[in-house]
Protein backbone atom coordinates (compact mmCIF):
# COMPACT_ATOMS: atom_id res chain seq x y z
CA UNK A 1 0.00 0.00 0.00
CA UNK A 2 1.63 3.26 -1.36
CA UNK A 3 0.53 6.48 1.26
CA UNK A 4 0.84 9.78 -0.10
CA UNK A 5 1.15 12.82 1.97
CA UNK A 6 0.81 16.72 0.87
CA UNK A 7 1.21 19.31 3.30
CA UNK A 8 -1.45 22.31 3.23
CA UNK A 9 0.69 24.86 1.49
CA UNK A 10 1.25 21.87 -1.52
CA UNK A 11 -2.95 21.57 -1.53
CA UNK A 12 -3.59 24.89 -1.69
CA UNK A 13 -0.66 25.65 -4.52
CA UNK A 14 -2.45 23.13 -6.71
CA UNK A 15 -6.19 24.72 -6.02
CA UNK A 16 -4.74 28.00 -6.99
CA UNK A 17 -2.20 27.34 -10.10
CA UNK A 18 -4.01 23.99 -10.93
CA UNK A 19 -0.64 22.34 -11.48
CA UNK A 20 2.08 20.70 -8.59
CA UNK A 21 4.26 22.02 -7.32
CA UNK A 22 4.40 25.37 -9.04
CA UNK A 23 4.12 27.76 -6.42
CA UNK A 24 2.08 30.95 -7.82
CA UNK A 25 -0.83 32.80 -7.27
CA UNK A 26 -1.89 33.29 -10.80
CA UNK A 27 -2.39 36.77 -10.22
CA UNK A 28 -4.61 36.77 -7.13
CA UNK A 29 -2.37 39.43 -5.56
CA UNK A 30 -3.12 42.07 -8.45
CA UNK A 31 -6.63 40.76 -7.89
CA UNK A 32 -6.83 41.36 -4.65
CA UNK A 33 -5.29 45.42 -4.96
CA UNK A 34 -7.55 45.89 -8.03
CA UNK A 35 -10.91 45.03 -5.77
CA UNK A 36 -10.08 47.16 -3.24
CA UNK A 37 -9.39 50.25 -6.02
CA UNK A 38 -12.32 49.23 -7.43
CA UNK A 39 -14.46 49.23 -3.75
CA UNK A 40 -12.79 51.96 -1.83
CA UNK A 41 -11.97 54.32 -5.70
CA UNK A 42 -16.32 54.15 -5.75
CA UNK A 43 -16.78 55.48 -2.30
CA UNK A 44 -14.04 58.14 -2.85
CA UNK A 45 -15.74 59.24 -5.85
CA UNK A 46 -19.26 59.00 -4.28
CA UNK A 47 -17.90 61.07 -0.90
CA UNK A 48 -16.46 63.48 -3.31
CA UNK A 49 -19.05 64.60 -5.86
CA UNK A 50 -21.78 63.93 -2.69
CA UNK A 51 -19.62 66.78 -0.84
CA UNK A 52 -19.26 69.19 -3.86
CA UNK A 53 -23.31 69.00 -4.49
CA UNK A 54 -23.30 70.84 -1.39
CA UNK A 55 -21.66 73.57 -3.24
CA UNK A 56 -23.37 76.80 -5.51
CA UNK A 57 -20.87 75.52 -8.41
CA UNK A 58 -21.97 71.89 -8.52
CA UNK A 59 -25.80 72.26 -8.52
CA UNK A 60 -25.43 74.68 -11.06
CA UNK A 61 -23.57 71.81 -12.93
CA UNK A 62 -26.17 69.94 -12.46
CA UNK A 63 -28.69 71.88 -13.45
CA UNK A 64 -28.99 71.28 -17.18
CA UNK A 65 -28.74 67.82 -16.65
CA UNK A 66 -31.57 67.52 -14.00
CA UNK A 67 -33.78 69.96 -15.21
CA UNK A 68 -34.27 68.15 -19.06
CA UNK A 69 -34.69 64.57 -17.31
CA UNK A 70 -37.82 63.02 -17.26
CA UNK A 71 -36.50 61.09 -13.74
CA UNK A 72 -35.33 64.22 -12.33
CA UNK A 73 -37.67 67.66 -13.60
CA UNK A 74 -40.42 66.84 -11.40
CA UNK A 75 -38.18 66.82 -7.94
CA UNK A 76 -35.59 70.13 -9.38
CA UNK A 77 -39.39 72.26 -10.30
CA UNK A 78 -40.33 71.21 -7.34
CA UNK A 79 -37.57 71.55 -4.20
CA UNK A 80 -35.73 73.65 -6.60
CA UNK A 81 -31.82 73.51 -7.53
CA UNK A 82 -30.04 74.02 -4.31
CA UNK A 83 -32.39 71.23 -2.40
CA UNK A 84 -32.36 68.81 -4.81
CA UNK A 85 -28.39 69.22 -5.03
CA UNK A 86 -28.13 69.23 -1.28
CA UNK A 87 -30.13 65.69 -1.64
CA UNK A 88 -28.59 64.05 -3.99
CA UNK A 89 -25.62 64.84 -1.93
CA UNK A 90 -26.89 63.09 0.96
CA UNK A 91 -27.10 60.26 -0.93
CA UNK A 92 -24.18 59.77 -2.84
CA UNK A 93 -22.43 60.24 0.35
CA UNK A 94 -24.75 57.69 2.17
CA UNK A 95 -24.38 55.15 -1.15
CA UNK A 96 -20.53 55.62 -0.53
CA UNK A 97 -20.45 55.38 3.27
CA UNK A 98 -22.50 51.83 3.08
CA UNK A 99 -19.95 50.76 0.24
CA UNK A 100 -17.33 51.42 2.48
CA UNK A 101 -19.22 49.22 5.30
CA UNK A 102 -18.20 45.99 3.47
CA UNK A 103 -15.18 44.33 5.41
CA UNK A 104 -17.98 44.99 9.01
CA UNK A 105 -21.34 44.36 7.42
CA UNK A 106 -21.48 43.21 3.84
CA UNK A 107 -25.14 42.85 3.50
CA UNK A 108 -25.13 46.92 4.28
CA UNK A 109 -22.40 47.05 1.16
CA UNK A 110 -24.38 45.20 -1.00
CA UNK A 111 -27.16 47.77 -0.67
CA UNK A 112 -25.29 50.54 -0.98
CA UNK A 113 -23.57 48.95 -4.46
CA UNK A 114 -27.01 48.13 -5.76
CA UNK A 115 -28.34 52.08 -4.77
CA UNK A 116 -25.11 53.13 -6.86
CA UNK A 117 -26.48 50.66 -10.21
CA UNK A 118 -29.24 52.72 -9.43
CA UNK A 119 -27.68 56.13 -9.24
CA UNK A 120 -25.57 55.18 -12.48
CA UNK A 121 -28.25 54.53 -14.53
CA UNK A 122 -29.75 57.48 -14.11
CA UNK A 123 -26.41 59.78 -14.91
CA UNK A 124 -26.04 56.99 -17.77
CA UNK A 125 -29.91 58.48 -18.67
CA UNK A 126 -28.85 61.83 -18.90
CA UNK A 127 -27.20 61.01 -21.97
CA UNK A 128 -30.79 60.84 -23.63
CA UNK A 129 -32.15 64.30 -22.60
CA UNK A 130 -29.08 66.55 -22.02
CA UNK A 131 -28.43 69.22 -24.53
CA UNK A 132 -25.07 69.04 -25.92
CA UNK A 133 -24.34 66.01 -25.26
CA UNK A 134 -23.51 64.94 -28.95
CA UNK A 135 -20.82 67.22 -30.31
CA UNK A 136 -22.46 70.00 -32.52
CA UNK A 137 -22.19 69.27 -36.51
CA UNK A 138 -20.79 65.31 -35.85
CA UNK A 139 -24.27 63.74 -34.11
CA UNK A 140 -23.55 60.42 -32.75
CA UNK A 141 -20.97 59.06 -31.82
CA UNK A 142 -18.87 62.04 -31.37
CA UNK A 143 -19.24 62.67 -28.07
CA UNK A 144 -19.11 66.65 -26.29
CA UNK A 145 -16.33 66.80 -23.69
CA UNK A 146 -18.99 68.09 -21.29
CA UNK A 147 -22.15 66.75 -20.76
CA UNK A 148 -21.16 63.80 -23.83
CA UNK A 149 -17.64 62.44 -22.03
CA UNK A 150 -18.49 63.27 -18.19
CA UNK A 151 -21.57 61.46 -18.65
CA UNK A 152 -20.28 58.36 -20.51
CA UNK A 153 -17.21 57.60 -17.72
CA UNK A 154 -20.26 56.36 -15.59
CA UNK A 155 -20.48 53.26 -17.53
CA UNK A 156 -17.24 52.15 -15.67
CA UNK A 157 -18.58 53.48 -12.16
CA UNK A 158 -22.02 51.58 -13.11
CA UNK A 159 -19.42 48.29 -14.11
CA UNK A 160 -18.04 48.65 -10.61
CA UNK A 161 -21.32 49.36 -8.79
CA UNK A 162 -22.79 46.09 -10.37
CA UNK A 163 -19.37 44.40 -9.39
CA UNK A 164 -18.66 45.54 -5.75
CA UNK A 165 -23.13 44.50 -4.73
CA UNK A 166 -22.10 41.12 -6.56
CA UNK A 167 -18.81 40.78 -4.21
CA UNK A 168 -20.60 41.95 -0.78
CA UNK A 169 -23.74 39.37 -1.96
CA UNK A 170 -21.51 36.64 -2.54
CA UNK A 171 -19.96 37.21 1.13
CA UNK A 172 -23.22 37.43 2.98
CA UNK A 173 -24.03 34.18 1.23
CA UNK A 174 -20.79 32.83 2.25
CA UNK A 175 -20.64 34.50 5.52
CA UNK A 176 -16.87 35.83 4.59
CA UNK A 177 -16.56 39.13 6.51
CA UNK A 178 -12.80 39.46 5.79
CA UNK A 179 -11.97 42.89 3.70
CA UNK A 180 -11.84 42.84 0.09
Amino acid sequence: MTQTTTSNEQQRTVARSGKPGRDSNNGLGLERIGAFVFRYGLVMILLWAGLLKFTEYEANNIEPMVANSPLWSWAFQGLGLRTLSNLIGVLEILIGLLIAARPVWPKLSAVGSIGSVALFVITLSFMLTTPGVWEPGYGFPALSALPGQFLAKDMVLLGVSIWTAGEALRAVRSNEYAPS
